[in-house]
């Protein structure tokens, strides 16, 4: 026995070695973490347990029958993250530059089901070259199998993607149908097709940063959720993140201690400025109304003028969807109609209560909005909050304008407590244009048009831009002053806790993409 318990010690250094010293120097010299390093950060101590240590790949071409390293380049298994069962995976790119080969596969596969099967979310630390060349057609099928799987998990249990290095053509796709994707400035990248080809076929001079650096995908792309300096900070937000988070679709977040106090907040009374078209940060409102350091932001980078995060509130979670009036007046576009659904509809899928705070003057007006489809886009909004079955609250802090009013968790889209401060200013449109619209004639009549457009402009402001109209017929539930909107919403939210909203038997709705 002694014999067979030296050689088991054996195979177990050498399956932690990966693919030897000099390559995970080489991957030092990068200024990246190995495979085994990341997973020690990223677990508590002592808890990781490997499954797949020593799976080997099964290819017998071009020379591969001589390089064979146990765990073939993916480290695999189970652990705890502050406590919480995680499944994870994180690609080693010392073996093989971490390319994905069919057994690489079949030991990702097999950690996705278990996460399925025991209800706890999956992590996946990518670092890979992409594809196997050797193996052909088997390797493609393996990233198939992979991709089945993360549609298989989607709205069951949380998917998180860490890209800590290469991520290119076919292998982008396991990342982007997760829920969350975080990248290391300057050591990751992802693109469907490399700067080469992009100069084949374009003629364009670009770098693998610039096509496809952590900036880009955060900022222009929206593909990626968080842009971080370091993989140490990429671990610790990811930490951070499942905090925020239920084990899957039929549990509860997480609950922190919390000892009620004086939750007046008089800060919020001053605010809004007196100008009407005055911007000010969205931010100061949500960092006055959650609990204090509790506010994580999520695509920060990415369409401003709206913004999305988790929170907690009286020590539980929420999401927040908030109109951002510091960044083009907190109108909705494209973008961050495609920003503010998708992370609706997590929520949604993980029973996280959501917090809308409108502050929005409309859609953004343009042929580039039009003709790149903002009509659709904007519907992916609607569509996510009247869909979603989540405790709903709205606050209204100022603008309520035309269809965003309506977008923007109106009651009339489901929207379970709707709430308005005083300044709050319901109404079809501006009250500028509508005076123009309805006052035409008297205005042209007058003989001074300027006159006549500011009188006309006051009589449309008091009679709709206010809140009590909309009151009056009960679309809001109370209008109330501004520093006591964290009283009210831990009590929304607790009244709330128990919904039960029964949808329509169906397959699944068909969400205009």
């Amino acid at each position: 026995m002694d014999k067979k318990i030296a050689l088991l010690k054996e195979k177990n250094l050498q399956a932690l070695k990966g693919g030897g010293d000099k390559r995970i120097e080489a991957q030092h010299k990068k200024g990246k973490l190995t495979a085994r390093e990341r997973l020690h950060l990223l677990l508590d101590e002592g808890s990781f347990e490997e499954i797949g240590k020593f799976v080997t790949h099964r290819s017998h071409d071009f020379g591969m029958e001589n390089e064979v390293y146990p765990g073939d380049g993916v480290v695999t298994g189970y652990g705890t993250i502050n406590g919480r069962l995680t499944y994870v995976y994180s690609q080693d790119f010392t073996v093989f530059g971490g390319s994905l080969s069919e057994t690489h596969a079949e030991k990702i596969v097999k950690i996705m089901e278990l996460a399925m099967q025991n209800g706890a979310p999956v992590i996946g630390l990518n670092d890979s070259g992409g594809a196997r060349i050797q193996e052909g057609v088997v390797s493609l099928g393996g990233y198939a199998d992979i991709f089945y799987r993360n549609v298989q998990a989607s709205g069951v249990v949380p998917q998180i993607s860490a890209i800590m290095g290469p991520c290119a053509g076919g292998a982008v796709y396991s990342p982007a149908i997760t829920d969350f994707i975080l990248m290391v400035e300057h050591t990751s990248y992802m693109f469907v097709t490399g700067p080469n080809v992009v100069k084949t076929v374009t003629h364009e001079n670009v770098t693998s940063e610039e096509l496809g650096g952590a900036h880009t995908h955060a900022s222009k792309s929206g593909v990626t959720h968080f842009s971080c300096a370091n993989e140490v900070e990429c671990i610790e937000h990811i930490k951070k993140m499942l905090s925020y988070m239920p084990q899957n679709c039929e549990d509860e977040a997480p609950v922190y201690a919390y000892e009620p106090a004086n939750e007046v907040r008089s800060k919020l009374n001053d605010i809004i400025p007196e100008n009407p078209n005055q911007p000010y940060d969205i931010k100061e409102v949500i960092e006055e109304v959650v609990d204090a350091e509790s506010f994580l932001e999520v695509h920060k980078e990415f369409a401003e003028n709206i913004v999305v995060g988790f929170a907690r509130l009286g020590g539980r979670s929420i999401g927040i969807v908030a109109n951002q009036p510091a960044y083009l007046a907190g109108v909705l576009d494209i973008n961050s109609s495609r920003k503010g659904a998708r992370f609706a509809r997590f929520c949604d899928a993980f029973n996280i209560p959501l917090l809308v705070i409108v502050d929005v003057p409309g859609f953004l007006p343009g042929t580039d909005q039009e003709w790149h489809g903002i009509i659709i886009n904007g519907a992916k909004l609607l569509y996510a909050l009247s869909e979603a079955t989540v405790p709903k609250i709205t606050v209204i802090t100022r603008k309520a304008y035309g269809g965003a009013y309506d977008v923007m968790n109106s009651k009339h889209i489901g929207a379970d407590l709707n709430y308005a401060w005083p300044s709050a200013e319901i109404a079809v449109m501006g009250a500028k244009g509508a005076a123009e619209i309805i006052f035409k004639k008297d205005i042209a009549d007058a003989a001074d048009h300027e006159a006549k457009l500011k009188e006309k402009e006051t009589e449309y402001l008091e009679k709709f831009a206010n809140p009590y109209g909309a009151a009056a017929r009960g679309f809001i539930d109370e209008v109330i002053e501004p520093s006591e909107t964290r009283a009210k919403l831990i009590k929304g939210f607790k009244m709330l806790e128990n919904k039960v909203a029964k949808m329509p038997k169906r397959k699944h709705g068909n969400i205009p993409l």
